[in-house]
């Protein structure tokens, strides 16, 4: 795992300053501790801070193949690197060294773009070709890895893993992007299509981007998609035994290394099963660490504890306070943009005991998104049940009104919380689930909007995207539409972006096996039936998982990174929530009613309505903007 940053002059090719790459790529060192490269030549830059992971003491980068043509940039790790070397070695190519960088100089020798098919692995490179005058830029595809870039005043075309990697160029502007504010605002992340500075953007999960010196810079363009459009066929038995396979296959391809490698282990399904498939592929006791909290209701150590027994794993665990906020500050500067999934704050600290023993872990990221394991898939299709019976328009005027009328009753029990569901009945499928998935809705944004940033925004609406990735999804049914679109939007934006931060900042590497792109296709073509029945998330996977894992490990409630925001806030932070309205970071953007927003936290701190995510990610924008703008 690593860092990577360079400059590229479509037009004209500039001289680059080696000083100016070598600060972009300090910027984020945390990424690669272990070694750092600088290269220039006429129009193009590269640099690179590596953590060392494979062929620890060779293949150093910027890496050139040996007629100095060709030079890459790489941050990852190609899993099906050896087979590759085979296939490449057998048409002709020498290879000087024994990791898998080499491999991406040779793939695109042998087969240009087409290379990417042939990679299995989680990456983002940049490989400049002096020959064609082209450079080459892409990501993998599920978007396990980052790439930013952004065009300067100077005509560069500049590229950085991390947005910070960007901003230590001085000809970036920083201009902040209201239209990113309210992404942020509506669900908690700043999307992959969005960023918080105006003019950079993210290269999207499964494209690329090839530009020639000479042409404008085109488009990215997609290379890899997951379609839900097909239905696997056969028994129950067989498709179990099916995924049983890729699970496999997925988990031992993500234990090459040449250093310690070990797992998270939370004692959910997720992490439990690439922990039982690790025991099963080595002969050595897997590395497994848990996070505790001080709260019995959020701690699930005695699960993780059962896990690691079963699997005579060495085991490592830490209780951290559930009022440990004071790595807020840490949280922004790894992440940059402003993040508020505060489960970021846990995921930070089972990162940082995990590197203690280990540079490598593998985690159980992804399964919920694919096997529909979140409640709100089943909330969804049981509501597409009722769209699909009652007239929109009587849906519209009944649940409307009613919905509006009901109180919001976040003090009940959950079952009678039904002013959201009613309400996402008035709607259509996907502008329901658009707001399911979402923080601060719509008409709280608009509440605590100025006028003048609501006429920034020239109509932009955060919920949109979901509506036209549901709209547009290759799927067969309501649950399949909504898997889709968080595969394409909350999957980059929020988990992987959160992971791979979290764990950079600590030079740890992780991996997910359950985002293998063939466990990823199989797990869509499986009817649907298979992945929700009878409210059970994930239901062929826990099948599957049984001859593992015990049952109460399997069919256990979800828990998860629970940080308990709402009662920060009404606590310890209520100080912090009320001088939120006297930010001269947040008046200084003209953006926010800070009496609306001075209303909100008071009402929250007196628990007579639940805002403690809004005022959350009040904090978290605070702290960013003032960070990325003085």
């Amino acid at each position: 795992m690593c860092g990577l940053a360079g400059l590229y002059y479509p037009e004209t090719p500039k001289p680059v300053d080696p000083a100016r790459i070598r600060t972009m790529i300090d910027a984020m060192a945390a990424r690669g501790p272990d070694g750092e490269g600088v290269w220039t030549a006429p129009g193009v830059g590269f640099g690179h801070r590596r953590l060392s992971i494979i062929d620890v003491e060779g293949s150093p980068q910027p890496m050139h193949d040996p007629s100095g043509a060709l030079s890459v940039l790489f941050n990852g790790c190609i899993y099906n690197y050896r087979e590759l070397r085979a296939e490449l070695g057998a048409k002709g190519w020498a290879f000087q060294t024994a990791g898998d960088t080499e491999v991406l100089l040779a793939a695109w020798s042998a087969w240009g773009p087409a290379m990417l098919d042939r990679l299995d692995g989680m990456f983002a490179f940049v490989l400049h070709d002096s020959r064609s005058q082209r450079l080459f830029m892409a990501r993998d595809r599920l978007g396990v890895k980052p790439l930013h870039y952004a065009r300067l005043a100077d005509g560069a075309l500049a590229f950085s893993s991390e947005l910070k990697g960007l901003l230590a160029h001085p000809l970036l502007r920083r201009v902040a992007d209201v239209r990113a504010v309210e992404d942020f605002m509506a669900f908690g992340y700043v999307p992959d299509d969005a960023c918080i500075i105006a003019g950079v953007s993210k290269l999207p999960a499964g494209h690329y981007l090839l530009v020639e010196r000479g042409k404008p810079v085109p488009a990215p363009i997609q290379w890899w998609d997951v379609s839900f459009a097909d239905r696997r066929r056969g028994s129950v038995r067989a498709l179990e035994e099916e995924l049983v396979d890729h699970l496999r296959t997925a988990v031992r391809s993500r234990l090459v290394a040449d250093v310690p490698l070990g797992a998270f282990l939370s004692g959910g399904v997720d992490s439990s099963a690439v922990v039982a498939l690790m025991a099963e592929a080595t002969p050595q006791a897997v590395r497994t660490c848990t996070i505790g909290f001080d709260e019995a209701g959020h701690d699930e150590r005695g699960y993780a504890a059962l896990v690691a027994d079963r699997f005579r794993t060495d085991h490592s665990e830490r209780v951290v306070r559930s009022d440990d906020f004071g790595l807020i500050d840490r949280i922004v500067a790894a992440f940059d943009e402003p993040f508020a999934d505060a489960s970021a704050l846990a995921t930070y600290q089972v990162c940082a005991l995990a590197r203690e023993k280990v540079t490598v872990a593998l985690s159980g990221d992804g399964a919920d998104e694919i096997f529909a394991g979140y409640r709100r898939y089943r909330f969804q299709a049981a509501e597409e049940r009722v769209r699909a019976i009652l007239p929109a328009e009587w849906r519209r005027r009944v649940f409307g009104a009613v919905g509006a009328a009901y109180p919001k009753a976040d003090w009940a029990p959950r079952p009678l919380r039904a002013k959201t569901t009613l309400l996402s009945l008035a709607m259509d499928g996907g502008e329901g689930y658009a707001r399911a998935v979402g923080v601060t809705d719509p008409a709280l944004r608009r509440r605590l909007f100025t006028d003048a940033a609501r006429r920034a925004l020239g109509g932009h609406r955060a919920e949109d995207r979901y509506v036209a990735a549901m709209a547009a999804a290759p799927a067969r049914d309501a649950i399949d539409r909504a898997q889709y679109a968080d595969i394409k939007i909350w999957l980059p934006g929020d988990i992987l972006a959160k992971t791979d931060r979290t764990s950079m900042a600590v030079s740890l590497e992780a991996r997910e096996p359950l985002l293998d792109h063939r466990l990823v296709s199989f797990a869509a073509s499986l009817p649907a039936s298979l992945r929700l029945r009878r409210g059970e998330g994930k239901w062929l996977m826990k099948k599957a998982m049984e001859r593992y894992l015990p049952k109460q490990v399997l069919y256990r409630p979800k828990m998860g990174f629970v940080t308990p925001v709402s009662a920060w806030f009404r606590g310890p932070l209520a100080g912090e929530a009320a001088a939120l309205a006297r930010s001269r970071t947040l008046a200084d953007t003209g953006w926010f009613d800070l009496a609306a927003l001075a209303d909100l936290a008071e009402a929250h701190r007196s628990g007579r309505a639940e805002h403690g995510r809004t005022l959350w990610q009040f904090v978290m924008l605070e702290r960013s903007l003032r960070r990325l703008f003085g």
